[in-house]
């Protein structure tokens, strides 16, 4: 028996294959996207509210998954921190009540600290969530065409250098004399060449995670502050310009996806000493929205 379809003549047989075809096509459809799994959550949403308003921030579980929970943790009063005024260790939402502390207009605004002053922290340090290689410090050389150091690192005198460059490579090759770096000093300058910011970074004390995968500190990021490598806590900070300077230093684990002109205007607080507003910026609460 012949049939038409779209005025194209299909036989009985043909018709059956067409019906199979849309069966098949709309399985599909119900599925998920290859590579991903039915089970699988997006990430997380936390609403900040504060002062001059809320901002939303996307936090990224799957790159920095200790530091997301941390955050959650604290903001919804689920883990335990010790509290300042009596020393004891309490769970309630760490959060609420704080203030943005330190304030760098086209630079970045940063909060968490019990203290009000950059000094305090919920009683514990955890390590730091960065694949140095992901954001490309692997490919950064120390050493610039010309004899200068890369920008990133911030050296403006000879002492720097000597702290930051000189002194952990020193330590690294286990040169602890003037006479072992004289019998070493071909080997010392060709390991100078050679070094990348990731290596640089290394010999001061960063650890990194080859299995994560890390976004650059830039325009909008949520990261961790800290005092220096493994030293996380509670403060955190949120950029408002891109920070490449800062790039393996601070684990980055959320992005603003909603009032980023909240987080500009606090960006342009009046400040006194320490970069702290003059005015209290708030933080009202941080809670994960529904």
């Amino acid at each position: 028996m012949i049939r038409q379809i779209n005025n194209a003549p299909i036989k009985d047989d043909q018709e059956i294959d067409v019906r199979i075809v849309i069966l098949f096509l709309l399985i599909i459809s119900a599925l998920p996207a290859f590579g991903e799994s039915g089970n699988e959550q997006k990430n997380p949403v936390c609403v900040i509210e504060t002062g001059h308003g809320n901002i939303s921030v996307e936090l990224l579980k799957d790159n920095a998954p200790k530091t997301v929970q941390n955050f959650i943790d604290l903001a919804e009063g689920k883990k335990e921190f010790t509290d300042l005024q009596s020393g004891k260790k309490i769970k309630r939402p760490f959060y609420d009540g704080l203030i943005f502390h330190r304030v760098i207009k086209d630079f970045m605004i940063q909060g968490g600290c019990p203290k009000r002053d950059g000094t305090g922290g919920p009683g514990y340090k955890f390590e730091d969530e960065i694949n140095a290689k992901d954001v490309g410090l692997d490919d950064i050389k120390v050493m610039q065409d010309g004899g200068g150091v890369h920008p990133y690192l911030l050296v403006r005198t000879k002492e720097d250098f000597h702290r930051t460059v000189l002194m952990p490579l020193y330590s690294q090759m286990e040169i602890t004399s003037q006479q072992q770096f004289e019998k070493r000093k071909q080997e010392v300058q060709q390991r100078l060449i050679q070094l990348t910011l990731k290596t640089c970074y290394e010999n001061l004390g960063y650890h990194y995670d080859d299995t994560l995968k890390s976004h650059a500190p830039t325009r909008g990021m949520l990261a961790m502050a800290n005092s220096g490598p493994n030293t996380n806590g509670s403060q955190f900070f949120i950029n408002l310009v891109d920070t490449p300077w800062l790039t393996g230093k601070h684990t980055v684990f959320g992005k603003v996806i909603k009032g980023m002109e909240v987080a500009d205007e606090i960006g342009e607080a009046p400040v006194g000493n320490s970069n702290q507003p003059i005015k209290d910026v708030r933080i009202i609460s941080i809670r994960l929205k529904d």
